[in-house]
């Protein structure tokens, strides 16, 4: 999807950014961790878009954007579970 390491990293910082802005709710995390997160649904994206036979760019964007969305929800899922098994 991207050339080299920078182009992950710039591509990911995008896709993260983006599937903050689209997610409802607050996702308190920082910079790095939105570039992770862009970074992984990228890459998850990108196979899956492989897998499925998907060639239109666009569209494998749109999915790096919803694969990272997902993270975001598994995320907030763990955390809430954290917090409730505090209590």
């Amino acid at each position: 999807m991207f050339n080299g390491v920078l182009g992950y990293v710039a591509g990911g910082a995008v896709i993260g950014i983006l599937a903050r802005l689209l997610k409802p709710g607050p996702d308190p995390m920082g910079w790095i961790m939105t570039i992770v997160l862009g970074i992984v649904g990228a890459l998850s994206g990108s196979w899956l878009a492989t897998e499925m036979g998907v060639t239109s760019r666009l569209l494998v964007w749109a999915l790096a954007i919803i694969a990272a969305m997902a993270l975001l929800v598994a995320q907030d899922m763990v955390r809430e579970r954290r917090r409730s098994t505090r209590r």
